[in-house]
């Protein structure tokens, strides 16, 4: 095929706005399509391959594997191995173990399904993984197992012609399934092949059908494309569903400049846009772990810029010492595949990437020194969470801790869950158990909705069944027993405070109405609901609520690792009093007004986490927060003295 300076322009399109979302969303809302564009691009070049071959009867999927393979590997299994050897020097046991996990799957090209898992792609966790970015290639590789072994059954049954209408057909059925799916399982369709491949598929039919023009309406087709895809890019946004029906306007755009042909274009034909693109997958690899770095190390913002010029550079290095690597791709025969070195350079890489995972406890004692591993034990977690948090239909397992019969009944979201084992001890000390009723983000109001999706149009009933249970629970089966709970209030009420801008953040939680922003109405109907919900817990059982712990600017743990790795000092994270009691105001109003309305009381940690200036994310050195918000191990048993009230 005849060398298209537009599509390499096209590829330069595609990661230029990629790189300018990660590393500053706001410079380029919708920049994340740029990845829906090479979508289309690979679905056009593959189709070319296959569809060459197969005309000829001379297409090999083996030798197509291997030219992926060819392709792919080297520069994905540096980047990895760098990752790893870096995460050996700077990370957290628990990120490296998490890194480890991840390069394993992203060279096994699986990391979508990984990622799927996990938190969402937009979501504030994703810029701790290093390898998020290779979701995107894991769908194109399996895109690339799939495509050709479908295309060769066909051949064996259908004609040329009929192939080519099927990939239309085809194409028209997964946008379909990919409106429906991104409403139905957004977190699915963004990460999984099921939801994409139409795109790419798509790209192939612009191969099958390409359009003649003459040459001034190349240019009109080849502007119009442009414009649908730099309009997506600054008038969508991560708020809205995706892919879904809005992936029209880049996909279609993209489609529109690969018919236009138009390889004159003074935008993909310069000579900056047509290295960009040459170096685009480098470029693509290396600029993600940069974003994370920034991120990860809480650096200023001033280093977005050598950071962009870094991911250049690097896609540069990348492209001209590894990427042009001629491999080996003529075999002769299925054996002889073995010898294909990038498979190997896999292998290497996702066993390496598995011992990190499975023996990160070992490499933590080899590799750190024990002011280290003090502050890393901090991030150790409850292992009963997970099953004692698996609510379903409002139905809790009901998970006892400490020994003996039940003195108290905890309930609350995540931050009554990392307390259980410290409340547990203390019972224990008293002659009995707890029996705990949390689940993560569920506050304690009863009949709540959690409405989730950009326009909350789904409804998540669980937490509200499972308060209301948890109070039939206690009337019937613990009458008079102590019902302790703990809430992060202030998050529900006025957004987390991890968002510069959660003020903004719209409301997801909601009982007999439903709001879009967090205005005075909102807090008072959330709080006066909670107010009730602790009301009707008193009419039969003593109430404690324990006053919201304080929130801090950092995530605390890694904030004093990382302190002590880069510069050798331990760091003390701490937030002011006067900031604690503002964030909190409203929540402690609530509490007060319960204890006062039906007998509530209150118990207060914070004179355990504060002095009279500031809040403290550590004591001793030690921290007492897993993040920057959940108490860590320590940080439970330091405040535990206030349940003593609650077991005498």
């Amino acid at each position: 095929m005849k060398f298209r300076k537009d599509i390499n322009g096209l590829r330069a399109i595609a990661v230029i706005a990629v790189v300018l979302f990660h590393f500053n969303d706001s410079w380029m809302p919708g920049g994340f399509a740029g990845v829906d564009v090479f979508f289309v691009i690979s679905g056009f070049l593959m189709t070319g391959i296959i569809f060459r071959g197969v005309e000829k009867d001379s297409f090999s999927i083996f030798k197509f594997y291997v030219a992926r393979a060819n392709r792919i590997i080297p520069a994905l299994a540096l980047l990895c191995l760098v990752l790893l050897v870096f995460g050996w020097f700077y990370l957290i046991p628990i990120d490296y173990k998490t890194l480890g996990k991840h390069a394993g799957s992203s060279i096994s090209f699986l990391s979508n399904f990984a990622y799927w898992r996990e938190a969402g792609y937009f979501d504030a966790a994703s810029h701790e993984k290093w390898l998020l970015h290779s979701w995107s290639l894991s769908v194109e590789w399996q895109f690339y197992i799939i495509y050709p072994l479908v295309l060769v059954a066909m051949r064996k049954f259908l004609s040329i012609k009929t192939m080519k209408l099927m990939l239309i057909v085809g194409t028209v059925l997964g946008f379909i399934f990919c409106v429906f799916s991104t409403y139905k399982w957004p977190n699915a369709s963004y990460f999984l092949l099921s939801a994409r491949a139409w795109e790419m598929m798509i790209g192939g039919v612009a191969y099958l059908y390409p359009f003649t023009l003459q040459e001034n309406r190349k240019k009109i087709v080849h502007w119009v494309g442009l414009g649908l895809i730099i309009g997506s890019y600054f008038l969508i946004s991560a708020e809205n569903p995706w892919p879904g029906y809005l992936a029209l306007f880049p996909v279609i755009g993209s489609f529109l400049i690969i018919q236009a042909q138009h390889n004159d274009s003074v935008i993909t034909g310069n000579i900056v846009f047509q290295k960009l693109g040459t170096w685009s997958y480098s470029i693509y690899l290396w600029h993600w772990p940069i974003v994370v770095a920034i991120y990860y190390f809480s650096l200023d913002e001033a280093y977005i810029y050598p950071g962009i010029a870094l991911s250049i550079l690097l896609g540069f290095l990348s492209y001209k010492y590894v990427e042009k690597i001629k491999f080996r791709n003529d075999f002769s025969s299925l054996l002889s595949y073995s010898k294909n070195i990038p498979i190997y350079i896999a292998v290497f890489i996702g066993v390496l990437g598995s011992v990190v995972f499975i023996k990160f406890d070992t490499f933590t004692l080899m590799r750190l020194t024990a002011d280290e591993i003090l502050i890393t034990d901090q991030q150790k977690r409850d292992p009963k969470v997970a099953f004692c948090g698996a609510v379903e239909n409002g139905v809790s397992p009901g998970c006892t801790y400490g020994d003996g019969p039940v003195k108290a009944i905890v309930i609350g979201d995540s931050h009554s869950q990392f307390q259980n084992v410290a409340i547990g001890n203390r019972a224990t000390l008293m002659g009995g158990s707890i029996l705990s009723l949390g689940l993560s983000a569920c506050p304690t109001i009863k009949d709540v909705v959690y409405r989730g999706g950009s326009s909350n149009q789904y409804a998540d009933y669980n937490c509200g069944w499972l308060v209301e249970n948890a109070i039939d629970i206690a009337a019937e089966k613990y009458p008079n027993i102590p019902v302790i709970i703990i809430n992060r209030t202030s998050m529900y009420i006025h957004g987390p405070n991890e968002d510069k801008d959660f003020q903004l953040a719209p409301p997801h939680y909601f009982v007999d109405e439903v709001f879009t922003k967090r205005d005075e109405r909102y807090k008072n109907n959330l709080a006066g609901h909670m107010v009730d919900t602790i009301c009707e817990f008193t009419e039969n059982n003593p109430v404690y609520l324990v006053r919201p712990t304080p929130e801090m600017t950092k995530h605390v743990s890694k904030s004093m690792f990382n302190s002590l790795v880069l510069y050798n000092r331990k760091e003390s994270i701490k937030i002011p009093l006067a900031e604690n009691s503002q964030r909190h105001e409203f929540a402690f109003r609530m509490q007060d007004k319960a204890a006062k309305q039906c007998g509530a009381k209150i118990l207060d940690p914070l004179p355990y986490l504060c002095d009279d200036q500031y809040c403290y994310g550590d004591v001793d050195g030690i921290p007492t927060y897993l993040d920057d918000n959940h108490l860590s191990i320590y940080g439970s048993e330091v405040i535990s003295p206030i349940y003593d009230e609650v077991f005498k």
